[in-house]
């Protein structure tokens, strides 16, 4: 059985690009791919929600971009975080673990 999409909770997506980005620069398309691999499905990000994200974070100081050539060999811009990305990508997954463990520990309140 597929996986049924969610929606995203209010600052989730900014921590799933972040981690999308972790390993290796990537275009818009491929980050949105990256986060629906990483999520087994569950997440899917269009365009309308995914460059806004992208755009703000970049004015942030947590990404960079650049021009290049997608592997179907069209103009892409590329991006990749910066070490004020990754520090708040750091700063994101403590957070996000703290909250699902407070949550998780409030549904399994009897």
């Amino acid at each position: 059985m597929e996986p049924k999409s969610t929606d995203l909770l209010q600052g989730t997506l900014d921590l799933l690009i972040l981690k999308a980005l972790a390993l290796e620069p990537r275009h818009g398309l491929g980050i949105s791919e990256r986060i629906e691999q990483m999520t087994r499905g569950t997440f899917r990000v269009g365009p309308g929600s995914l460059f806004p994200a992208l755009h703000r974070m970049e004015e942030r100081g947590w990404l960079l971009s650049q021009w290049g050539a997608s592997a179907s060999n069209r103009r892409a811009k590329y991006y990749r975080l910066t070490a004020a990305g990754r520090r708040q990508l750091k700063a994101q997954t403590e957070r996000w673990g703290r909250i699902s463990l407070a949550i998780s520990s409030a549904l399994e309140t009897s």
